[in-house]
C-alpha cells in the first residue's frame, strides 16, 4: 500500500503546484481514499488561487481539510470522490465522496465520508456541495404547495436550486438570469428561464444566488406581501447596497441569511451535516446535474487550469479534475 500521495497546493499569487508528500498511517476509524475525481468550486477556488481570502472572512472560507493558512503556502478544495482502498470492512471498495482537496490519495476518518448512491454516476457526485448549499436554502426558504417562487441568478447554486425547486408541487418556477449562454443552459434542462421579469409582487419566495446588489435587489421587487427572500449568495468582504426603501417595509418583506456551513434551523434538530450530505448525493439521481458539470483536465494539468480559470476562462459550472486509474 502506497505510504505518498500527490497534492495540488497554492505556493504564492497564481502559483499553483503538485507535490508529493507523505500520507499518515490509517487508524482504525479512517479510511484511505484513491481519488478518481475532483472538483473545482471555481469562485472560491480562484479566490484563493489569485491569494485574494480577505483576513476578516478567513475562518469562515477555511475548507474541512484544508491544509495551511491563507494567503499561502495552502491545500485547499472540497469536492473530491474516490474508492476506498482501505478501512471498516463496509466501505473497503465503495465510491465515497469527501470535502477534501485535490489529491490522489488521502486518509480521512471513515466518519467523513458518504458512500455514493449506486443511481448517481461518481462525477455527477461532484455536485453534492452546490446540491447540499442548495437543499439548506429550500430548507431555510420552506416553500409550500401551490406558492410561486423566483430564482435570481443561474449559475451552479442557482441552477442547483431550481432544480431541487422543480420537483415540488409548486404554483411556479422562473429563474431570472441575464447571460444568454447561461439562460440557454437552464432552458435546455427543462426550466422557465428569462433574462428579466417586470412583475412587481408577484412571488411568495425568491432565492437569490447572483452576487450581486442589482440580482439581490431584482429579487426583493418580485416579492408579494410578507414575502421572504434567502440571500444564497457569498460576497466575500462585499458590501452590497439593499434597497430598503419603497416597498420593502410596506410589503412586510423577510431576508434570510442562508449558509451552507450550518444546517438549516428548520432541520437542525433532526439532521446532521452527515445527513444533509447524504440527502444531497441521493438528489443527484436526475440526470441533468450533468449540464452542470465543467471541462475535464488531468490533475497533472491542474496549475495550468487554475492559471486559464484565473484569467477569466469558462471552464463550465463545476470544472472536473480526473486521476491516473
Amino acid at each position: 500500500m502506497t505510504s505518498s500521495a500527490r497534492a495540488y497546493w497554492i505556493a504564492g499569487v497564481r502559483h499553483g503546484e503538485i507535490r508529493s508528500e507523505g500520507l499518515p498511517e490509517a487508524g482504525p476509524g479512517d479510511v484511505l481514499v484513491r481519488t478518481r475525481f475532483s472538483g473545482v468550486s471555481a469562485g472560491t477556488e480562484r479566490l484563493v488561487h489569485e491569494g485574494g481570502v480577505p483576513a476578516e472572512v478567513a475562518a469562515t472560507m477555511r475548507a474541512p481539510f484544508q491544509v495551511g493558512e491563507f494567503p499561502f503556502p495552502v491545500k485547499y478544495g472540497y469536492l473530491a470522490v474516490g474508492e476506498v482502498e482501505s478501512g471498516p470492512s463496509e466501505l473497503v471498495g465503495r465510491t465515497v465522496f469527501a470535502l477534501h482537496p485535490h489529491q490522489d490519495r488521502f486518509v480521512v476518518p471513515a466518519a467523513s465520508v458518504v458512500v455514493i448512491p449506486d443511481a448517481v454516476p461518481p462525477v455527477r457526485a461532484l455536485l453534492a456541495g452546490a446540491v447540499e448549499t442548495a437543499l439548506n436554502g429550500l430548507w431555510d426558504a420552506a416553500p409550500l404547495i401551490g406558492d410561486r417562487v423566483a430564482v435570481v441568478g443561474g449559475g451552479l447554486i442557482g441552477a442547483c436550486s431550481a432544480l431541487l425547486a422543480d420537483r415540488l408541487p409548486l404554483g411556479r418556477l422562473v429563474v431570472v438570469e441575464p447571460a444568454e449562454g447561461r439562460r440557454q443552459r437552464l432552458v435546455d434542462l427543462g426550466l422557465d428561464a428569462v433574462a428579466s421579469l417586470d412583475e412587481d409582487a408577484s412571488f411568495d419566495l425568491a432565492l437569490h444566488a447572483s452576487a450581486t446588489a442589482s440580482g439581490l435587489n431584482a429579487a426583493l421587487r418580485l416579492l408579494d406581501v410578507e414575502g421572504t427572500l434567502v440571500e444564497l449568495s457569498w460576497y466575500s468582504d462585499g458590501e452590497p447596497s439593499v434597497e430598503l426603501g419603497a416597498a420593502f417595509h410596506a410589503r412586510r418583506l423577510r431576508i434570510v441569511a442562508s449558509q451552507v456551513g450550518e444546517v438549516s434551523e428548520r432541520r437542525r434538530i433532526r439532521r446532521t451535516r452527515h445527513d444533509r450530505l447524504a440527502l444531497a448525493l441521493s438528489l443527484l439521481d436526475d440526470p441533468r446535474f450533468d449540464r452542470l458539470l465543467g471541462r475535464q483536465t488531468a490533475f497533472e494539468d491542474l496549475p495550468a487550469t487554475m492559471d486559464a480559470l484565473a484569467a477569466g476562462a469558462d471552464l463550465g459550472c463545476c470544472p472536473i479534475v480526473r486521476y491516473e486509474e
